[in-house]
């Protein structure tokens, strides 16, 4: 086996459930589209088989290097991990990452994309640890702006705009904006 060891095979193994479930999950969604031959699912297959791709070009590498430390690598190697930091606010840190993104998508139905985006940019970049407040709002709002022009006016597509009364109004608000914005060009 080389220097593939049982933690490899294990994560392999958590990724291909994950890519599994998410292929099982793309057949509820599978419709002809009039503009696209391939159908709705293309796309997610395609890069659910990508996974796969890497999954398995990552098991070939680790069993030919192991995870042995290579020079310009960035990150903690095996051997560093005894002495890495394991205080509680480090893992509430890690928890804090994994539970925020589900509460960004909880979110997205009763708030909308337009109110509940910053506040999730906002809390992202105080968990990698920015404390300075003009630095939060300042790439807070460059973010924010970026998306917005992504997803409003150069892909124009439809988000989520909440059910909530004053999210509503905002998203309401911002899709006045737009389409004032589009009429203009």
């Amino acid at each position: 086996m080389g220097k593939l060891r049982s933690i490899h095979l294990i994560e392999a193994l958590a990724w291909l459930i994950i890519a599994a479930v998410f292929f099982i999950y793309s057949f509820d969604f599978n419709q002809k589209i009039e503009i696209y031959k391939f159908g709705a699912t293309a796309w997610p297959r395609s890069i659910l088989l990508m996974l796969v791709l890497v999954i398995v070009g990552n098991l070939f590498y680790q069993k030919a290097n192991g995870s042995e430390a290579q020079p310009g690598r960035v990150g903690i190697t095996e051997d560093d991990i005894g002495e890495a930091d394991k205080s509680v606010s480090s893992f509430l840190n890690i928890g804090s990452f994994l539970i925020l993104p589900l509460i960004f998508a909880w979110s997205l139905k009763p708030v909308g994309f337009y109110a509940a985006t910053p506040i999730f940019t906002a809390l992202v970049i105080l968990l990698l640890g920015e404390r300075r407040p003009k630095w939060v709002l300042g790439i807070t709002l460059f973010i924010y702006i970026l998306i917005i022009l992504l997803f409003m006016v150069v892909l124009n597509a439809p988000l989520p705009q909440g059910t909530v009364s004053p999210f509503y109004d905002f998203s309401a608000f911002m899709l006045r904006m737009n389409t004032q914005l589009q009429h203009l060009f």
